[in-house]
């Protein structure tokens, strides 16, 4: 009897695959989630000018920024909340299992503080006007730090899915050492002033509804603008920073192997351009605003949303869950759920070397009886499900899928015993710094090499199905008609 590991069911989605669902969603939610911090503080700038100069017109535009923040972060930010939770859970489960495990306190106080916030946020828009100026100005604060501790939390969360910094948490498993690891700051100053970017572009949506002849709209227009372009040069600057505390395996990514949006061409031109391209583009909008806040209309300012949230929050947020591969949690579990290293602090083992020996299909708990054992009835069938379990999570596994395609990036070959060769070789090794240690017994080296030369060959589709053709649209390689019991097909004279 093997000795299982804590493997779960493996969610596949064919073509764009688990990432892309996570990413999607959670793009929106980071939207959502950035404007609402970057806005409490807009808020408690605007209030304290209000009740310092005795502006009492300012607090109409907190008003209706904060009746729009309602829907916006509140609404449709609490729906993509917990769709971030199903979808990390059901695809990432040992992963986010680990992180509540070792933050399990860290995240109650958050969801406390997010509590705090939420009242917050009706207690502030529902009141002005209602109470007096300075009662209402400690609701707004008492709204700011709480949206402040909850990015502030969280920030140590996502810090410590980057690395620990050091090796001193793999020994104590403190969650101390956890959290204030060497990307938590730089990280926290970056996302920080990225908000107030945020914060500053949704708003200039209300600034664009205030009445042209209103000279409310000049001054309140000008304070946004200037906020959105502190946080653009704070961003910035920021994130030099960031990048000096990458580890080793991200700098490499950064390098080399950051997914290309426009065929193989240099990093540079595929992410750092368009989001270079994007902060240039917000920031002449903004400046358009400090300087003709008049001019400024509802249209063009939900367009500046868009292109925020499509050109700079979703290669931005792409990016920095590339950089953390292989790994998904603390460089000690990778991305595929398989753990990679001991941690002596938690009591946890490195998994690599008793699937190395005994193979995944038997060690993992929820694999099929029938496909335990390979045999040359069920290695097709086999090869897909290792396909899945090792390499899903980060590639499609079709050959078209836009995901990292597994076969395409074996260039298209179709000879089993070069895909075998990779597979026991760097891969098994761990000698690819971006890719997990997948150290599989033979027969399942074999069994996922003669799938992926399948895919290639175009024999079955990526659920593993055979495909009939009566003539093969390219030779298929022997070694790949046999495995998988197909004849060639001669065309008819």
């Amino acid at each position: 009897m093997s000795e299982l590991i804590g493997m779960y069911p493996t969610w596949y989605v064919p073509q764009i695959g688990t990432a892309w669902v996570m990413g999607i969603i959670g793009t929106i939610h980071v939207l959502a989630s950035n404007t609402s911090v970057g806005a409490a503080v807009l808020f408690a700038m605007l209030e304290s000018r209000a009740v310092r100069e005795n502006k009492p017109e300012i607090m109409q535009y907190i008003k209706k920024y904060g009746m729009f923040l309602l829907v916006f972060s509140y609404i449709w930010g609490s729906v993509t909340g917990p769709g971030i939770w199903y979808s990390v859970t059901v695809a990432s489960p040992r992963g986010i299992s680990a992180l509540i495990h070792n933050f399990v306190w860290a995240w109650a106080t958050e969801w406390v503080f997010f509590t705090v916030e939420v009242i917050g946020v009706y207690a502030l828009v529902y009141t002005i006007g209602k109470i007096d100026p300075r009662t209402h100005l400690k609701i707004t604060w008492t709204f700011v730090i709480s949206s402040v501790a909850t990015l502030v939390l969280i920030i140590g969360i996502l810090s410590f899915m980057m690395w620990p910094g050091s090796q001193r948490w793999y020994l104590t498993g403190s969650v101390f050492d956890a959290f204030y690891n060497l990307n938590f700051a730089a990280q926290l100053a970056d996302r920080g002033f990225l908000m107030l970017t945020s914060a500053a572009v949704v708003g200039t949506i209300i600034v664009a509804a205030i009445p042209k002849s209103d000279p409310l709209r000049r001054d309140v227009g000008q304070t946004v603008a200037k906020l959105g372009i502190t946080g653009l040069v704070g961003g910035a600057l920021s994130f030099m920073w960031y990048v000096a505390t990458l580890p080793p395996n991200a700098l490499v990514i950064l390098k080399d192997r950051l997914p290309d949006w426009f065929g193989h061409v240099d990093f540079r031109v595929t992410t750092f351009v368009p989001l270079a391209a994007t902060s240039v583009l917000i920031g002449l909008y903004l400046l358009w605003v400090y300087l003709k806040p008049q001019s400024v209309r509802v249209p063009v300012a939900v367009g500046m949303v868009v292109i925020l949230l499509v050109a700079g929050i979703w290669p931005e947020e792409r990016t920095r869950e590339s950089l953390r591969k292989p790994w998904v949690v603390g460089q000690y579990m990778y991305s595929n759920q398989v753990i990679g290293r001991d941690v002596p602090g938690l009591g946890i083992q490195d998994e690599v070397p008793l699937i190395a020996k005994q193979g995944l299909l038997k060690t993992a708990a929820f694999v099929p009886t029938g496909l335990r054992v390979i045999t040359p009835q069920n290695q097709m069938e086999a090869g897909r499900l290792l396909a899945v379990m090792s390499c899903a999570n980060c590639h499609s596994i079709n050959r078209d899928g836009p995901l990292r395609p597994l076969p395409k990036l074996l260039h298209g070959t179709t000879d089993v015993a070069m895909i075998q060769g990779f597979l026991a070789g760097p891969l098994a090794h761990g000698s690819v710094p971006y890719m997990p240690k997948i150290d599989l017994p033979a027969d399942e080296q074999k069994a996922l090499a003669t799938f992926l030369a399948a895919v290639n060959a175009g024999t079955v589709d990526a659920e593993g199905h055979l495909i009939a053709r009566a003539v093969p649209a390219a030779p298929v390689h022997t070694a790949v008609a046999q495995a998988v019991g197909a004849q060639p097909i001669k065309a008819k004279d």
